[in-house]
């Protein structure tokens, strides 16, 4: 229930609106059935500067309603958050420094315990709901006040992006921009369907940096996703310094595919993007891929190949044909010393290593190895995630299995292991979207901005239930894809659909009015510079 410390202002705004009143819905309550979550369809406008509406968010809400009237953020409005309280300050900051440059409004963060004057935003973890879950979120708006409040600090963080995609894009933009600046009045009680909702990007194809990564996790989290899957090795390049073994990164770092330049994150450069991560409540999931897809190990260091000579450095874009030689003692070295290095330096629960595409290894081998590697794992605190492959393994059912093509995460499923489905066909982010596409590949089909929408977790694995699926990802294979331009253009349309996914129900949404929603979007990329793709499906404004 509401408290005397926060009280006052949900009432300024019921008192406002006292239709609002049955929304405020006392903890421990579910999101009513049968309520409306997204008004009418958004239809298309002429102008780029059509405002935003509760009706044109990505992912889509749980619940929406509607009001009249909106509330004008001005020079002289303050975001209140708890007194001793320092991660919501952070939060509050975050706002702020988003909106201070194009605004010019000061918006200086306020910690108090009185609830602020007309005018003010308020964040408070007080009189959230625990029916919403950790990042689930209340938010409501009227003339006089914008009032959010969550059970947790990521609930208010997710609750945040949803304010942003309420006022006009140009608030984004790398210009000053005249006010005034109105949201829109109701009420939004949100929370999201799976607990997994991530995007992987592949820096070991083509070498991405520090900046270039921190990009892409502010897109995650302007989506509401929670998962950076962070693919460090491979074939064709090693991207993390391993102090046991550095010539992983010297030499496995040295190069990409076509020859380009390599690179690598140092131990600090990899702790700031944990830290930018963790900032807005992402978990990295770092990839080491293994026993195959491992040329850049092999060719750092020929013991850990069977016949001790070490292959080229590989520069295509086919899979390496060897693996890590399972029989040698190195190679456990090799792989408790990597795995306990890459624990240390990654604060959160998982680490993926790969499994996938092995060819070289007998089925023995193969599934003596994935054991060893998870066994290890474990020893160093860290839960499992691996590919489809690692679903034929005797694992415990901790281990997450990820499905992108093959039989094994169903397997693994009716063993009782979580799945993250990635179906490649769906979600790959790398593939074309038609044949024109100038990058890219397709040897899983081109993948339109309507393909990559019209799917539910639900539908893709036979015999799976939904309570076993943890959640959705969208991988980014950077084969062909060298600059931020080339990124911005694969993941844009795209990403949103699959946040989508994850976060909202599947029912009440739909393809027919998404694509409306979609649209309004295009401005806000504009607004932030990318170069992204204008789908003929999508009717932009």
């Amino acid at each position: 229930m509401l408290t005397k410390r926060h009280a006052a202002a949900w009432i300024r705004i019921l008192m406002v609106f006292p239709a609002a009143v049955p929304l405020l819905i006392s903890c421990g309550s579910e999101i009513p059935a049968g309520e409306p979550t997204a008004g009418p369809s958004v239809t298309p406008s002429n102008t780029p500067e059509a405002p935003p509406t509760m009706h044109s968010l990505i992912p889509k809400p749980a619940f929406v309603h509607t009001l009249d009237g909106g509330f004008a953020l001005t020079e002289s409005a303050a975001i209140y958050v708890p007194s001793g309280n320092p991660e919501i300050e952070d939060i509050g900051r975050y706002l702020s420094t988003i909106w201070q440059g194009d605004t010019g409004f000061a918006l200086p963060v306020i910690p108090s315990e009185a609830a602020p004057d007309s005018g003010n935003l308020y964040f408070t973890l007080e009189g959230g709901d625990p029916a919403l879950g950790d990042e689930g979120y209340t938010l409501a708006i009227s003339p006089d006040l914008v009032a959010l409040a969550a059970c947790s600090p990521a609930g208010l963080f997710r609750g945040v992006q949803t304010l942003r995609q309420l006022l006009p894009a140009a608030i984004e933009s790398p210009e000053r921009q005249p006010a005034p600046w109105v949201i829109p009045a109701g009420v939004i009680r949100d929370k999201p369907r799976f607990a997994w909702r991530g995007a992987m990007l592949d820096v070991a194809r083509h070498f991405f940096g520090v900046d270039d990564v921190k990009a892409f996790i502010d897109w995650l989290a302007f989506y509401k996703m929670n998962r950076f899957h962070l693919h460090l090795t491979d074939d064709q390049g090693w991207r993390l310094m391993i102090r046991s073994w550095p010539l992983l990164a010297q030499t496995g770092g040295s190069t990409a595919v076509g020859g380009d330049p390599g690179g690598f994150y140092t131990r600090e450069e990899y702790a700031e993007i944990i830290a930018y991560a963790q900032s807005r409540y992402i978990t990295v999931v770092p990839e080491i891929d293994m026993p195959g897809h491992a040329n850049a190990a092999l060719s750092s260091y020929p013991e850990l190949n069977c016949d001790g000579v070490a292959p080229p450095l590989h520069t295509g874009i086919d899979t390496g044909s060897q693996a890590l030689c399972a029989g040698k003692d190195i190679t456990q070295t090799f792989v408790d010393d990597v795995i306990r290095e890459v624990a240390e330096l990654t604060p959160g629960p998982y680490l993926h290593i790969g499994g996938d595409e092995v060819s070289t290894l007998s089925p023995g081998e193969y599934l003596s190895f994935v054991a060893f590697a998870q066994r290890t794992a474990e020893a160093y605190g860290k839960q499992v995630v691996g590919w489809d492959e690692i679903g034929a393994a005797d694992l415990p059912t901790t281990a997450v299995v990820q499905y992108w093509s093959g039989p094994g995460a169903v397997a693994a499923a009716r063993k009782g292991h979580p799945v993250v489905l990635s179906p490649a066909s769906r979600t790959y982010l790398d593939m074309k979207y038609n044949p024109s596409t100038e990058w890219g590949l397709n040897w899983a089909g081109y993948i339109e901005v309507r393909t990559a929408y019209e799917w539910d977790p639900a539908d893709i694995l036979d015999g799976v239930a939904e309570e076993q699926i943890l959640g959705v990802e969208a991988p980014l294979w950077t084969e062909t894809i060298r600059t931020r331009g080339q990124m911005e253009y694969m993941i844009f349309p795209r990403l949103a659909g699959i946040a989508e996914i994850g976060w909202s129900a599947a029912d009440g949404r739909g393809w027919d009015e998404y694509r409306f929603r979609l649209a309004r979007h295009g401005v806000r990329w504009a607004a932030w510079g990318l170069h992204f793709y204008r789908s003929p499906q999508v009717p932009w404004i």
